[in-house]
């Protein structure tokens, strides 16, 4: 069997990220992936009707400007990244919304007697949205190399996911513009967990913007895997590896799996106090997927949300509350959380002339079979009447659909694994190197690592420096750049 430095096993954003680091600094790389096609859950596909294209799983990219990975490997240079004029809204009934502008200036004055409160919950963040990203991209058991942005988000955090959440305000609309962010987490609020992720992709929001790539998110793998080739490595896909064994002799295997199928690729040599810590790992709630091929674009009540990238539906804070709370007790919610973006409003090339698609998500319980084709386009028609009437084509996936286009979302949880408190500390286990397993020269590298979901690399980043300086030697992180 030919023998090379490195094998990958998936052909995620982390799994390429962690097989781009380890080629550039001059190691042999092969990466297998299971799938026809690489990405995972950063594919672009025609899954309604012939000329649109619609992204399998992630859309819009909070982290692709933000993600120290990212900035380090040039991606805003190598595609082209467009930042909509509005980073996010949120509907509320009777015509009302909430606007996350990337000014946070322009932000507050919309949200009239609030914008005052929501400039001084975010400011101090934006201003160092840069130490607060490389904070939380990584594992949070080392110490920031900036205390003061550590201190300022934690107290934040702290605040937002007790019941003190809502004393910063005094209208409905800016809790809402929040909860909407938070919401991203699957878990019910207020919580520790929901507050975190929504300062973060709020601050980044309002740092450095929300854009979709140009002919969708495959675009961002794509680029990785030019770079990868460019310096020698290899990508073999349609190719499921079912255990260590079966992978040809190298120093270091980088695994972008879930912690279950770490356990069972690596069989007997998994030591079993390890073992133990990865069966006890749980995972989350999960998402129904609707995709549509629409004539128009969404008629919103509100037309500044026709400028927004991203759209979250679902009401005021208590509504998005119920319906989480309603998830987390296992039961799907009749008007549940919906999340919407429609890319083809600044990226013509989706569609047709004149023509848009939309991609949207809804929360359900683990596991779930129940179609939320209706759910969805009811709670959008609610807030964008019209709506149905647009409906060209749609392509439905239920939870455990989702899983079976990728192993990795275990009962449909596109987070890999919840992203609870706990879990963010211990992802997958408590340890400053969360991604080196006791085997040797053995990696996990996905998003059930730290720092957890996203399409950011920095699992795959962070995996590959560890491998290098530990099997190789070499301590000095490579040049990623152009």
């Amino acid at each position: 069997m030919d023998t090379v430095d490195v094998v990958v096993v998936g052909a995620g954003p982390n799994g390429l990220a962690a097989a781009v680091t380890l080629a550039r600094a001059g190691l042999s790389v092969r990466v297998y992936e299971r799938a026809d096609t690489i990405g995972g859950g950063a594919r672009t596909s025609e899954l309604t009707l012939p000329g649109y294209l619609h992204d399998v799983c992630s859309a819009v990219h909070p982290m692709a400007l933000a993600s120290e990975f990212f900035r380090r490997f040039g991606l805003a240079s190598r595609i082209e990244l467009r930042l909509p004029d509005v980073a996010y809204g949120h509907p509320l009934d009777g015509g009302r919304a909430g606007i996350a502008y990337q000014s946070i200036d322009e932000t507050a004055r919309g949200l009239g007697v609030d914008g005052p409160a929501w400039k001084k919950l975010f400011g101090p963040l934006v201003e160092r949205w840069r130490e607060l990203a490389e904070f939380t991209g990584g594992s949070l058991l080392r110490l920031p190399r900036n205390p003061l942005v550590a201190a300022q988000f934690g107290a934040r955090v702290l605040e937002q996911g007790s019941p003190l959440w809502g004393l910063r305000f005094e209208s409905d609309v800016a809790p809402a513009l929040l909860s909407g962010v938070e919401a991203h987490a699957i878990l019910p609020l207020p919580g520790i967990a929901p507050a975190a992720a929504g300062l973060m992709l709020g601050t980044h929001a309002h740092g450095v913007g929300w854009p979709v790539p140009v002919g969708g998110s495959q675009a961002i793998v794509d680029a990785m895997a030019a770079d990868l080739l460019a310096h020698g490595g290899e990508i073999v896909t349609g190719t499921e590896i079912t255990s260590l064994a079966e992978l040809p002799p190298s120093k270091a295997v980088l695994l972008d799996v879930s912690p279950r199928a770490l356990l069972r690729l690596g069989g007997d040599r998994v030591p079993a106090r390890y073992a133990r810590r990865l069966e006890r790992f749980r995972y989350g709630n999960a998402v129904a997927k609707l995709d549509l091929a629409l004539s128009d674009s969404v008629p919103w009540a509100n037309p500044e949300l026709r400028r927004a990238g991203t759209v979250h539906v679902g009401g005021t804070h208590a509504q998005i509350a119920r319906a989480e709370a309603t998830i987390a007790a296992g039961k799907h919610a009749s008007r549940p959380y919906v999340l919407v973006s429609q890319p083809s409003t600044i990226d013509s090339s989706r569609a047709p002339e004149g023509k848009h698609v939309l991609w949207a998500y809804t929360h359900v319980p683990s596991g779930s079979n129940i179609d939320q084709t209706e759910t969805l386009i009811a709670q959008i028609e609610r807030f964008a009447p019209g709506f149905r009437d647009t409906i060209l084509a749609s392509t439905s996936r239920t939870a455990v659909g989702e899983e079976a286009m990728n192993p990795n979302y275990v009962g449909g949880d596109i987070s890999a694994g919840a992203a609870t408190f706990g879990q963010l500390l211990r992802r997958p286990t408590l340890s400053p190197h969360p991604w080196q397993t006791p085997m040797k020269g053995v990696y996990l590298c996905s998003s059930s690592t730290s720092p957890g979901p996203g399409v950011h690399g920095l699992a795959g980043w962070h995996a590959a420096r560890r491998a290098l300086a530990v099997e190789f030697g070499i301590s000095k992180a490579p040049e990623l750049g152009l």
